[in-house]
């Protein structure tokens, strides 16, 4: 183990609960469970692995008290009756079998119940919520919108809770806890955060009540509290139970601040909770609220709060929000938190706690925050990762040993054939992995680029062709005597898109840039070649000057050397505003660049997660410029000319043009191979443009299945 790791490792304690280590999982709505709300395989399995991966305790999210009322997504856990309570048994069972411990978070969700919305219940509230207006949804395609949560053919139906309401309310929350008990669970956590039904009467701005469950904190505070006293009355003393708490609601004008945050933490204490978990929220008004609280973008955001939480009670903090391990044995030692709670990277590698406590930190698969999982939610889909083909299928998607080890040749270095090589060579295949370019990564070493958290992934997988024994062959032309050559038994094709140059008058001037022009030159791929047809002798003296070319194995390097150099003006116009694009536009408004965003359709970023691009587009039209329904006629050497939705004709001026149209499978050296006498498949780009996802989860399938 690494010594920095060592404070992760120390045993803990949530009231008599006992603890492995200060890893926990955090809860999570994952629409695992069946239509029904039991659980089945499915969940079970899900949960399993990361027990197996050596979590110290699993949080399952959001399992409803009041089922199917109360409900936000369409495959919640319900706990609202005991024919519930054999599914969740297994789970408990085959977490503890793994030396795991699990709880139940209890929920309610309030206002934002959406299952209550779309089907026409009313939607409990502590007073008439105020009006919150949103560009958010103008983002969503049609296809979204047609199983988008919350929408249904029903009006919205508000029931403000009377006195008998609460007393419902609070007997759903003490029963659900007492069959959680009854279910082998070892805790259970009180989600008072995230806007739901107890963090709604929490907040100053959602609770608006002039009665003794309203006004000051104290009548706020009262639903939680009571809520507390009867879990506790239900389950005894020893049975741990905790809560969570917003820490803040952010963009939320008289919402809970962190000096609230600290008081409830402080009169939960006193009402005899175990823990305080501590998360925030935050008003959905625009983009980049969602990616502010609850899943934040910033790295350590909500540590200042649990700190402060920490400070004020002697109960254990658990702490959520994006914090990477060496950031979180560094609070834990300092006695900022207790214990770090791991959500989204729980879904890209279950295995971490093992990996960390095993030395094996370089074989973490990262959380490449792309929102994939949770805009899955939003489309009352079940959760997935893009770079974990496992997650929620890892009852079926096992990697089993081979029955007659072959040789594999792959052909292509990007994401797609990297995970293939390592799927197939962890089956005891003999791979040979064979790339045209002079290192790995494809595509994926320019998509870190413009999005830095696609280089982990880039990282990871490079380290993974290290690890195992897969003989890599980097400036490989592979074709028919290539084959003959090799003689391998099957051949896995990962070659990628092509990107041209679409037919546009001007697109071959100096200043326009295809997409595959700019990847390599920021790559170097090929791009001395490209330096001089397209730079000035400056401009190749700059170019040779910053290193580029020396460097270009290292993402991280790039991105740093970007920042002072890059072969464009300062006046760029991207054209197209598909998932290439609006990431270009991101990483150069970030590098000061005046970017015009040109996309010829009603929508933008359509193969950005939905969260995902609620971000990037937030970004583009605050700091840069995005036009829809937007028709280039001509590039000429100092603008672009387009019409617009109207067909009214338009010029911005531009320095520099990238042209981000365009891509299309590569099925060339796929077609070259076909009559090799191999089996041959293919798969990633070369198949269908699919992006990282895509070509993570075919990589996998294809490893699993040669």
């Amino acid at each position: 183990m690494n010594p920095s790791h060592a404070p992760l490792f120390e045993p803990g304690r949530i009231g008599r609960m006992e603890l492995r280590n200060r890893l926990l999982v955090s809860p999570m709505g994952s629409n695992f469970a069946e239509a029904n709300g039991h659980c089945g395989e499915r969940i079970q399995a899900y949960y399993e692995a990361r027990a197996r991966g050596g979590a110290a305790l699993i949080t399952m999210g959001a399992c409803g008290v009041a089922y199917p009322a109360g409900t936000g997504e369409p495959y919640q856990v319900g706990i609202s009756r005991d024919d519930f309570i054999p599914g969740l048994a297994a789970v408990a069972e085959r977490v503890h079998r793994h030396g795991g411990r699990i709880a139940m978070q209890l929920h309610h969700g309030g206002k934002n119940a959406a299952n209550d919305l779309s089907q026409g219940r009313e939607l409990w509230v502590p007073s008439i919520p105020k009006v919150q207006p949103s560009d958010m949804m103008s983002a969503v395609t049609r296809e979204e919108l047609a199983t988008f949560v919350g929408v249904g053919p029903h009006k919205p139906r508000l029931r403000v809770m009377d006195e008998a309401d609460i007393a419902q309310m609070i007997e759903w929350f003490a029963a659900a806890a007492a069959r959680a008990q009854a279910a082998g669970f070892d805790g259970v956590e009180l989600h008072a955060a995230h806007n739901y039904i107890l963090a709604g009467f929490l907040s100053p701005y959602y609770n608006g009540r002039d009665d003794a469950w309203g006004g000051p904190l104290e009548g706020r505070a009262r639903l939680l509290l009571e809520t507390i006293r009867a879990v506790k009355a239900r389950v005894g003393a020893d049975f741990p139970v905790w809560v969570r708490l917003d820490g803040e609601e952010l963009h939320t004008p008289g919402g809970i601040t962190l000096p609230d945050a600290v008081a409830t933490a402080q009169l939960c204490e006193a009402a005899g909770v175990d823990a305080i978990s501590v998360s925030a929220y935050a008003m959905l008004s625009r983009g980049t609220a969602f990616t502010d609280a609850p899943l934040p973008q910033q790295p350590m955001a909500y540590v200042s709060n649990a700190a402060a939480i920490r400070r004020a009670v002697k109960v254990p903090v658990i702490a959520a929000g994006r914090i990477e391990p060496e950031e979180a044995a560094q609070a834990i030692h300092g006695g900022h938190f207790d214990f770090l709670a791991m959500a989204r990277k729980t879904l890209a590698d279950p295995e971490i706690p093992i990996k960390l406590a095993e030395g094996r930190a370089r074989e973490i698969r990262p959380c490449i925050y792309c929102y994939t999982c949770v805009s899955e939610i939003f489309v009352n889909r079940r959760v997935k990762c893009s770079v974990n083909a496992q997650t929620g299928h890892e009852a079926e998607a096992t990697i089993e040993p081979a029955a007659v080890p072959r040789h594999v040749l792959v052909v292509g270095g990007g994401p797609a054939g990297m995970e293939a090589a390592r799927v197939a060579a962890l089956r005891g295949h003999r791979v040979t992995l064979a790339e045209r370019g002079n290192r790995l990564g494809g595509t994926l070493f320019f998509a870190g680029l413009a999005y830095p958290e696609n280089g982990r992934l880039l990282d990871y997988l490079r380290a993974q062709m290290e690890r195992l024994p897969i003989d890599v062959r980097l400036d490989a032309e592979v074709d028919a005597g290539f084959v003959a050559d090799l003689r391998p038994d099957a051949i896995i094709v990962a070659t990628g898109a092509r990107r041209g140059t679409p037919p546009i008058p001007g697109a071959d001037l100096n200043h326009a840039w295809s997409g595959d022009e700019l990847r390599r030159m920021m790559t170097g791929d090929g791009a001395e070649e490209i330096a001089r047809n397209k730079l000035n002798l400056a401009e190749r003296a700059l170019f040779k000057a910053g290193g580029l070319l020396r460097v270009t194995d290292s993402s991280q390097a790039v991105q740093n050397l970007s920042k002072l150099w890059m072969p464009l003006g300062k006046r760029v116009v991207i054209i197209g505003g598909g998932l290439v694009g609006l990431e270009l536009a991101e990483f150069l408004i970030a590098r000061g660049r005046e970017v015009t965003v040109l996309e010829p359709g009603p929508r933008a970023g359509r193969e950005l997660s939905i969260v995902r691009r609620w971000r990037v587009l937030d970004a583009v039209k605050s700091h840069g410029t995005l036009q829809l329904k937007a028709q280039v006629s001509e590039i000429t050497r100092k603008a672009v000319i387009w019409s617009d939705a109207e067909g009214q004709a338009q010029l911005t001026p531009a320095d520099s043009v990238v042209l981000a149209l365009g891509a299309e499978a590569d099925a060339s050296v796929a077609d070259a191979l076909a009559g090799c006498g191999v089996p041959l498949q293919r798969i990633g780009d070369c198949a269908g443009v699919n992006y990282i996802e895509g070509a993570m989860h075919e990589g996998h399938r294809a490893g699993r299945t040669v």
